[in-house]
């Protein structure tokens, strides 16, 4: 039966409600992000807290150990108290973190702000992913998530501009008092996200969830069948059953290698080329361009996921990545080099996020916030890694090396998303084979 325009009028204005409200959520998560790396070469440069690169890189590794807490735990957090509660709780806790960054007295105290500042940001993405996922037009899911995460890349850009303006006037610290805003947005979320459908569907609230539906004008999801969502940890089992568990091993394995990449170069990417001779303001300047790349390397993976396959496009774009990444550990002319840190920041970007495109469009929606969030926490271990790594390096007066330790972890990913692209195909080809036995008796 075909809905009528005004229900897809409407069932388009609340995806655009949903898609809208996240992104601004995610804008402020990339400017939480990211905002460590642009203000970290003006701190070791004025020895704020008495940070030394080596600390500097652990500091680093505490926001992504945070991340990981934050998205081992948001898929069963989401199955429990919904989606945009949890939404709402990490917007509020990475912006009060903030404030305790801005505050801090010592390192320690700066750490410890950090850390609460990652679990907010590793359990608001995964759960961000999940809820567009569910109002995504059908056929358009890699495309939806990549419109999300071009926020993620625009609060870095974010990032950039307000160390630039902000902190030589007035110090680091008033760039940590301007990532304390988000805590009025999520009084915003609080009062206009509506819940996941699906979500409501999954814990038994079908009154709820077609009231919503009706509300909107968009059709109520059928109740699930099979185990309920909310059993204690049933949605992990459910992604090692059937065979599944060597898929959701390679895409793991992808991840690790992926944010290890992703959060090694966004946390060292300033400071390495200002290493290299550059300027604090061109210093900075990578960082814009890294994520303009950023972005239109989601629209462009986006479009490209719905029509090759996302597990393809990721990767030939971890591929692209590790030869951009290694190119920066070159002496180039300024031109070109702005060209590189751009191209690369339109495939490594987005090459990560098309892992997490293809587990959730291939994950059951009751499945999928899980899969989702320990996918990308299993990635976290690379973030923690990746980070610190890089300080290791700087302080051994070896950051020429990170580049190259950085082209290889994209080196893993491609080979392991590779890997799983190429199961998947077989698995599909023997699936449609069965089909056409089937069909001739």
């Amino acid at each position: 039966m075909s809905s009528s325009p005004a229900l897809s009028l409407r069932g388009s204005r609340l995806a655009l409600l949903v898609v809208g409200l996240c992104w601004l959520a995610v804008l402020f998560d990339g400017l939480d992000m990211f905002i460590y790396g642009s203000v970290l070469p003006h701190m070791l440069a004025e020895k704020a807290l008495g940070i030394t690169p080596d600390q500097a890189g652990d500091l680093g590794s505490y926001a992504t150990f945070g991340m990981l807490v934050g998205a081992l735990t948001a898929g069963t957090v989401a199955d429990r108290i919904g989606r945009k509660k949890l939404m709402v709780a990490c917007v509020t806790l990475f912006s009060l973190a903030s404030a305790l960054c801005a505050v801090a007295g010592s390192v320690a105290v700066f750490g410890l702000g950090r850390t609460l500042a990652g679990v907010g940001l590793g359990g608001l993405l995964p759960t961000a992913i999940s809820m567009v996922s569910d109002y995504a037009p059908r056929g358009r899911g890699a495309l939806t998530i990549g419109m999300l995460m071009t926020a993620h890349h625009a609060g870095g850009i974010l990032s950039a501009y307000v160390a630039l303006w902000v902190v030589e006037p007035l110090g680091w610290r008033a760039a940590f008092w301007i990532c304390v805003l988000p805590l009025l947005f999520a009084g915003v979320l609080l009062k206009f996200l509506p819940e996941s459908l699906s979500f409501l569907a999954a814990k038994g609230r079908t009154e709820e969830a077609a009231e919503l539906a009706a509300r909107y004008g968009v059709e109520a999801p059928a109740a699930p069948t099979g185990r309920p969502a909310a059993e204690r940890w049933a949605s992990l089992a459910n992604l090692f059953r059937g065979g599944r568990w060597t898929q959701t091993l390679l895409y793991w394995i992808a991840s690790f290698g992926g944010l290890l990449l992703v959060y090694g170069v966004a946390t060292w990417l300033p400071t390495l080329m200002r290493s290299q001779g550059y300027e604090l303001g061109s210093a900075l300047t990578f960082v814009v361009l890294f994520n303009l790349g950023g972005i239109v390397g989601m629209l462009v993976a986006g479009r490209a996921a719905d029509r090759f396959g996302a597990p393809r496009i990721s990767s030939i774009w971890f591929a692209l990545t590790a030869a951009g990444v290694f190119l920066l550990s070159v002496h180039m002319p300024l031109a070109l080099t702005f060209v590189v840190v751009f191209l690369t920041g339109v495939f490594l970007n987005s090459a990560q996020t098309m892992i997490y495109a293809t587990v959730s469009i291939a994950t059951p929606p009751g499945d999928r916030a899980t899969a989702v969030g320990w996918t990308s926490g299993m990635g976290r271990f690379g973030a923690v890694f990746g980070p610190w790594l890089g300080g290791q390096l700087l302080a051994a007066n070896k950051g020429d090396w990170g580049f190259t330790a950085f082209a290889l972890a994209g080196v893993v990913s491609m080979v392991f998303i590779g890997i799983a692209a190429l199961r998947a195909a077989r698995q599909q080809a023997r699936h449609d084979s069965g089909q056409e036995l089937v069909g001739a008796h």
